[in-house]
């Protein structure tokens, strides 16, 4: 296992004789307090953001339109996000990252003083779209270099789960300032909380990397780009995996809104109703995060992955055709269970199989391509909503995803016996 310097010349800590738990690893905990801060503020942006575009217009296709614009920089930020990760400090990178969101986002309660600005959305979202893939994949990399690989599940699961937690209160509070003070202020939070994410992670230490592992050298860009997709190309699992996710992303890249919209449209609620269903959905994140380790060390990668994602779907299904808040918040909790345990298991075995100085490439090239076809996904899932109603497409969306976990069982993904 390797670890990134600290920048600056001062002391790293020295590699631990054995894994430690993690509430011991000081680093970690800076690390973990940062994260989970900064995904309270961005749930009152996940809330609020399409709660400008539904009131300033009353369309889902609006809303589907602007998850496509974010989702689209997203997935071209990808290209190049673990190119520059791989060759940077990290560290600094990560706080850079932070400190361009909260000037971006801080912007939008700022212009709204004088009005919707519909167009500031569609500038603003792209931006931090990509900033935020590349705060993400820098953000994998470095979970590696603050706990041993033993200790990898585990860690991302109690990173989940925290986060989760925190989007439990981010929606309820996010409901409430929304209604109150309007959705603009709510995004103003949001903004703060990048702010203090940076300020953590100036306290963060990273070790040091093993000699010869420190960033990658400068190759030439597309000998970088080519470096990860062919680590993907060459490790069975992985390549199942992208193949497999490409399509799950495009059915599922539009549920939040979908969410939103059968809310507030079909069921004539309120912000609040809304910022209450989807704190409490963010109970299943919690569920699912903290059990994901003990899941996969019993029944190992493969069986885990596959049926997660078909609880996903059959959860999926049942949303559209949800006629109380209740049943939404319980259909919602069990998708999100769902979806905390796939993902921390995909990203858990990338992790681990990936040789240190590929990671950041890895990560890129693997979430760029499957999540490339997800933009437009999240665009014609609500267009065809707002013209057919949210309970055929959540039907459609949730049968194919449970397909997505059939086709699985025919490749390597179902034989991978991983279980650490």
């Amino acid at each position: 296992m390797t670890h990134e310097a600290r920048p600056g010349g001062r002391r790293t800590h020295q590699p631990a004789t054995g894994p430690q738990p993690l509430w011991r690893q000081r680093d970690f905990g800076v690390f973990w307090a940062a994260q989970t801060l900064s995904v309270l503020g961005d749930s009152f942006a996940l809330i609020a953001l399409p709660l400008l575009v539904l009131r300033a217009t009353g369309s889902v296709a609006g809303m589907g339109l602007l998850t496509a614009v974010g989702g689209a920089a997203a997935v071209m930020a990808g290209v190049f996000a673990g190119v520059l990760v791989d060759r940077v400090d990290r560290r600094r990178l990560l706080i850079t990252c932070d400190l361009v969101r909260m000037v971006l986002y801080g912007s939008i309660p700022l212009v709204w003083l004088s009005g919707p600005r519909i167009w500031l959305l569609y500038a603003v979202l792209p931006l931090c779209e990509a900033v935020g893939t590349l705060f993400a994949v820098g953000y994998v990399t470095v979970v590696r270099g603050l706990v041993d690989t033993a200790r990898l599940t585990e860690a991302n699961g109690r990173l989940n789960a925290t986060a989760a937690a925190a989007g439990v209160l981010g929606p309820l509070c996010a409901g409430v300032v929304a209604g109150w003070a309007g959705p603009a202020t709510a995004v103003g939070l949001d903004a703060a909380s990048f702010g203090v994410s940076a300020a953590c992670l100036l306290l963060v230490r990273f070790r040091a990397r093993p000699a010869g592992e420190g960033p990658a050298r400068p190759a030439g860009l597309w000998r970088d780009l080519r470096a990860g997709i062919s680590f993907l190309g060459g490790h069975p699992v992985l390549r199942a995996l992208t193949a497999l996710l490409f399509v799950f992303s495009f059915l599922t890249f539009g549920l939040n809104d979908l969410v939103i919209y059968h809310l507030e449209h079909d069921l004539g609620h309120d912000d609040r109703t809304v910022g209450t269903v989807m704190g409490l959905g963010a109970l299943g994140t919690i569920t699912g995060a903290l059990l994901v380790a003990r899941i996969r060390r019993g029944l190992g990668f493969g069986r885990t992955w596959t049926g997660a994602v078909a609880l996903c779907g059959l959860a999926f299904a049942g949303l559209g055709r949800a006629g109380d808040v209740p049943e939404v918040a319980a259909l919602d909790a069990a998708y999100l269970a769902c979806v905390a345990v796939a993902g921390t298991c995909s990203m858990s075995l990338r992790q681990e199989v990936t040789p240190e100085p590929l990671l950041g490439r890895v990560t890129s090239a693997f979430w760029t391509l499957h999540y490339s076809a997800a933009p437009a996904g999240a665009a014609v899932l609500t267009w065809v909503a707002e013209r057919r109603g949210t309970g055929p497409v959540a039907l459609a969306a949730g049968g194919a995803c449970v397909l997505t976990a059939v086709v699985a069982l025919f490749t390597p993904v179902r034989r991978s016996g991983r279980r650490t």
